[in-house]
C-alpha cells in the first residue's frame, strides 16, 4: 500500500491511498479499462451528435425559420446540454464518494444512453432540450467517476499513460459522431445508438468491482483528513484546479460545439457543406485522439505544468489563424484544426492525471467534480451568447476568438500556480 504527498505551498495533505497494486489483477483492470473506455467512448458520441446534425435537427423540429431563430434554438439546445454535464459532474462527485466508484459508472452510464434513445423520439424543441439536459448529467457524471476509478486501482508507473489512453476514447466519440452524420443522414436514427452504453451499464452491474482503496476508506474512521471538500486544506486546490480545468474547457467546447455550423457558415454550396461538417468534427476528433494518447508520455518527459502551459497557447494561437484567417475551408484549414485538437487532446489527457492526484480518496471524487464542472457553468454561458452574439460579433468565427481568449487566463494561472510545479510525490 502506498500514500501520496501532496505538497502545496508549505501545507502537506497526506492521500490516504492513491492505489493498491495487490488489489487490482490483470482481469479486473482489463475489465474496468473495457467498460469505462466504452463508457467515455459512446458519453463523446452523445455529446457532440446534436452538434453534428444541429442544423437538420432544428429545422426538422421548428421547419423553415430565419437565421437569427435558428441560432437561438442552436444556442439554447447546447448549452442546455453543458449546463447538465456541470450539474451532473458535482452531483456525481458526492455521490461516487457515497456509493462508491463503480456504482457510480453504471449509474451515470446509463443515465445517459437512456436519454440519448428518448432524443430520437422527441417531438419539440423543448423536449430536446430536456433530454439533453439530462444526457448532460449523466455524461458529466461518466467524465467524472470513470478518471477516478482508473485513477485510484492503476499503478502510479502506469496511471498517467492508462488515463491518457482511456481518455482518448472521447475524441473516438467524437469521430464516430462524425462519420454517423455521412452515414445515417436521419438525425432520429443516430441518436439510437444509446442503446449500446445501456446494454454496457447492465452488464457492468455484474462484473465491476470497487477499488480496495474506496472500500477501505468507506469501511474506516479516518480523523485525520477533513471531510469537506472546501476546508483550508484543499481550497487553494479548489480554485487552481478549477480556473485551469474550466479554462481548457471553455475554449474546447467554444470549437467543437460550434466548429460545424462555423464550416456550414463559410460554405456556399449547402451538400458540400452538409459533408464538410462530418469532415470537420472527424478531424477534430481523430487530432484529439491522438493528442490524448501521448498525453502521458508528454507529462512524464516535461512535466505537469509546462505540458498545461504549452497547450494553453497553441491553442490561442491555432484558434485566432482557424477562425481568422480562414474564409473558406480548404486543406490547409484541417490542418490547422489538427493541430488545434491535438493540443486540446493532450490537455485534457493531463488533466484527467492531474486534477485527481490533488485530493486524498475521501473526497476525491466530489473535490475533482468541483473542479471538473465548476468551468462548465461559464463554459454553458459563453457557448450559448456565441450563438446568441453571432450576429452582433460579426459572425461565428469572431465570436470563437473573442472567446478564446479565456485560454490566456488558463496559461496565465498555471504559470503562477505552485501546486502544478509540485504534483505528487509517492512514499
Amino acid at each position: 500500500m502506498k500514500q501520496a504527498i501532496i505538497n502545496i505551498e508549505s501545507n502537506t495533505i497526506v492521500a490516504e491511498t492513491l492505489y493498491q497494486s495487490s488489489s487490482a489483477t490483470k482481469r479486473s483492470l482489463a475489465i474496468a479499462f473495457i467498460i469505462c473506455y466504452i463508457s467515455i467512448m459512446f458519453s463523446g458520441i452523445s455529446s457532440m451528435l446534436m452538434s453534428v446534425y444541429l442544423p437538420v435537427a432544428v429545422k426538422d423540429l421548428l421547419g423553415n425559420v430565419t437565421d437569427e431563430r435558428m441560432n437561438y434554438i442552436s444556442a439554447y439546445i447546447n448549452s442546455i446540454f453543458i449546463f447538465g454535464s456541470m450539474f451532473g459532474g458535482f452531483a456525481w462527485g458526492f455521490i461516487c464518494d457515497k456509493i462508491g466508484r463503480s456504482k457510480a459508472v453504471i449509474f451515470s452510464t446509463a443515465l445517459y444512453a437512456l436519454f440519448t434513445l428518448l432524443t430520437a423520439f422527441s417531438s419539440s424543441w423543448l423536449l430536446v432540450g430536456f433530454y439533453r439536459f439530462v444526457t448532460g448529467f449523466g455524461v458529466g457524471g461518466v467524465i467524472l467517476t470513470t478518471n477516478i476509478l482508473i485513477a485510484e486501482i492503476w499503478s502510479e508507473k502506469r496511471r498517467a499513460i492508462a488515463l491518457g489512453i482511456v481518455s482518448a476514447a472521447m475524441p473516438v466519440g467524437f469521430i464516430v459522431a462524425g462519420a454517423l452524420n455521412n452515414l445515417i443522414p436521419e438525425w432520429r436514427n443516430a441518436f439510437l445508438t444509446g442503446i449500446i452504453p445501456l446494454v454496457t451499464a447492465i452488464i457492468a452491474m455484474f462484473v465491476l468491482a470497487e477499488p480496495e482503496s474506496w472500500k477501505q476508506i468507506k469501511n474506516t474512521a479516518d480523523t485525520e483528513i477533513n471531510r469537506q471538500i472546501f476546508s483550508i486544506d484543499y481550497r487553494k486546490n479548489l480554485v487552481s484546479g478549477s480556473v485551469v480545468f474550466g479554462a481548457m474547457l471553455i475554449g474546447l467546447w467554444a470549437v467543437f460545439s460550434w466548429a460545424p455550423t462555423w464550416v456550414q457558415s463559410i460554405t456556399a454550396d449547402a451538400n458540400k457543406a452538409n459533408d464538410l461538417r462530418g469532415i470537420t468534427m472527424m478531424i477534430l476528433a481523430l487530432s484529439g485522439l491522438m493528442g490524448s494518447v501521448v498525453s502521458g508520455w508528454i507529462v512524464n518527459l516535461i512535466g505537469m505544468r509546462k505540458t498545461m502551459m504549452l497547450c494553453f497557447i497553441v491553442c490561442f494561437i491555432m484558434t485566432a489563424v482557424v477562425f481568422k484567417l480562414n474564409t473558406s475551408v480548404t486543406n490547409t484549414t484541417f490542418i490547422e484544426m489538427g493541430l488545434l485538437a491535438f493540443f486540446f487532446g493532450i490537455s485534457q489527457g493531463a488533466l484527467s492525471v492531474y486534477i485527481p492526484s490533488l485530493f486524498p480518496t475521501k473526497v476525491r471524487a466530489s473535490a475533482t467534480g468541483f473542479c471538473f464542472n465548476i468551468g462548465r457553468l461559464f463554459t454553458a454561458t459563453v457557448v450559448f451568447f456565441i450563438g446568441a452574439l453571432v450576429t452582433f460579433l460579426g459572425g461565428y468565427g469572431n465570436a470563437v476568438f473573442i472567446f478564446s481568449f479565456i485560454f490566456l487566463i488558463g496559461f496565465i494561472t498555471t504559470y503562477l500556480t505552485p501546486a502544478l510545479k509540485a504534483g505528487i510525490n509517492t512514499r
